[in-house]
């Protein structure tokens, strides 16, 4: 939960692991990722960019910053939520994924919704 009472955005997120489009000999190792942002504030908000930090099982980092999310900026109304899936690659079967949204309020007011850590992993390499 980002900010309280008025600004208030809930991120939760689902991965999964693309083993049709991954190439282990190659260290190719591609994820699908399923975010769910919820308005649980009072006022509509606008998402308006993205900063993903990407990292593998060897510390290799990738950031990722851009507008919006999956071509759109979507405006969120209180109490709705907006859905999309997106991807990744990473060069080793196991790796994790956080960030934040900039977010904009209805009023003009502009806050961070964080996006919690979440593991990026191949299921035949997690015992």
């Amino acid at each position: 939960m980002t900010d309280r009472g008025r600004y208030a955005v809930d991120v939760q997120v689902e991965a999964v692991y693309l083993p049709t489009q991954s190439n282990p000999t190659e260290r190719r190792y591609a994820f699908a990722y399923t975010v769910t942002i919820r308005n649980t504030g009072a006022v509509d908000v606008t998402l308006l960019t993205r900063h993903w930090i990407i990292t593998d099982a060897e510390g290799r980092v990738q950031e990722v910053r851009g507008e919006g999310v999956v071509g759109q900026q979507p405006r969120i109304a209180p109490g709705e939520s907006f859905r999309y899936t997106s991807g990744t690659l990473i060069e080793t079967p196991v790796g994790s994924m956080h960030g934040s949204y900039r977010m904009q309020a209805s009023d003009g007011v502009e806050f961070d919704a964080a996006i919690d850590a979440f593991r990026l992993a191949d299921p035949r390499t997690v015992h």
